[in-house]
């Protein structure tokens, strides 16, 4: 059974940094793409950043030269590094990841708060 664990998450101030980790483990086949998704209180869930097996990246505008995502394959790991954050990052950050069928698997979620 595939599992991603999150870790990283956490309250820090305004203008503070921190990095997200998901580690995929168990049996998940050649990984595609990675993603980050944030959902906060009473607003749908959103794509924050995401990287191809080729490590294109994409981001939401309102994390553009803030936010930078990255990969090591041999360690089936995405990461976020989060800088300049904003009272408005606030959220349950998700991972996800496609295997080479496109199938998806979710992270749990890790929760960062940050205070102004």
């Amino acid at each position: 059974q595939v599992q991603l664990v999150e870790s990283g998450g956490g309250l820090v101030q305004a203008g503070g940094s921190l990095t997200l980790s998901c580690a995929a483990s168990g049996r998940i086949l050649s990984i595609k793409d990675m993603a980050w998704y944030r959902q906060a209180p009473g607003k749908q869930r959103e794509l924050v950043a995401s990287i191809t097996s080729g490590r294109s990246t994409n981001y939401a505008d309102s994390v553009k030269g803030r936010f930078t995502i990255s990969r090591d394959n041999t360690k089936n790991t995405v990461y976020l590094q989060m800088k300049s954050l904003k009272p408005e990052d606030t959220a349950v950050y998700y991972c996800k990841m496609y295997d080479y069928t496109w199938r998806a698997y979710w992270g749990q979620g890790t929760q960062v708060t940050v205070s102004s």
